[in-house]
């Protein structure tokens, strides 16, 4: 994703005590669970409900800032949550709109922008892209076949790929989930909250955690 930004929100605290059955229906509720890195210690004892995924999108060396170094334990954290792990790496192909059009030549292959990261965990699933998203036919197809019908969305930038993956998945029948927290724009804090409103009015503020 082309040079952009971080930043941060929320929506009120979980009560201290919460009724098993309200938070795995309750996706703020089991959300804020997991982004609250409860139980680090032994993470495979919360689960993530088996038809959902997590997303990590384009954590990479290059993106990694002052402004999005904050996310790395968070994402680390949630990865070990789920049974369905994706993560996207971006790769600036030859001849690509980035460096056509906005003279940004960055993330090339084989450069010390593309390693990922984060270590990821043993099942995820490592996707190279080229573009914003990694939302293909293919993509859908996977999450279909293991019958997966809610996205958790987290990584770099929040104005640009974060946004294009929720959007994509939006409007392809998933219910996409942000986890603000862990997400950022190395682009800087603003670029990442004014993507976060912009988000709201086009997932839904339930989407946005």
């Amino acid at each position: 994703m082309p040079p952009k930004t971080h930043g941060q929100t929320g929506t009120p605290g979980t009560p201290n005590e919460t009724n098993t059955n309200e938070t795995t229906d309750n996706p703020i509720l089991r959300y804020r669970k997991i982004a609250g890195l409860q139980d680090c210690r032994n993470p495979r004892t919360q689960m993530e409900n088996p038809r959902a995924a997590l997303l990590i999108v384009d954590v990479q060396a290059g993106f990694i800032n002052d402004a999005t170094r904050h996310i790395l334990p968070k994402v680390d954290a949630l990865q070990r949550r789920y049974e369905h792990v994706y993560a996207t790496r971006f790769i600036n192909a030859e001849g690509s709109p980035y460096r056509r059009l906005l003279g940004w030549h960055r993330f090339y292959a084989d450069s010390a922008d593309v390693p990922l990261a984060f270590q990821p965990v043993e099942n995820a699933v490592v996707i190279d892209k080229h573009v914003y998203t990694c939302v293909t036919p293919e993509f859908l197809a996977d999450l279909r076949a293991k019958r997966i019908e809610e996205v958790a969305v987290c990584g770099i930038d929040t104005d640009a790929c974060v946004s294009k993956c929720a959007v994509d998945l939006f409007e392809n029948g998933m219910r996409p989930i942000l986890i603000s927290d862990a997400c950022a724009s190395h682009a800087g804090a603003e670029y990442h909250d004014c993507a976060l409103r912009i988000l709201r009015r086009l997932i839904g503020r339930t989407q946005i955690i």
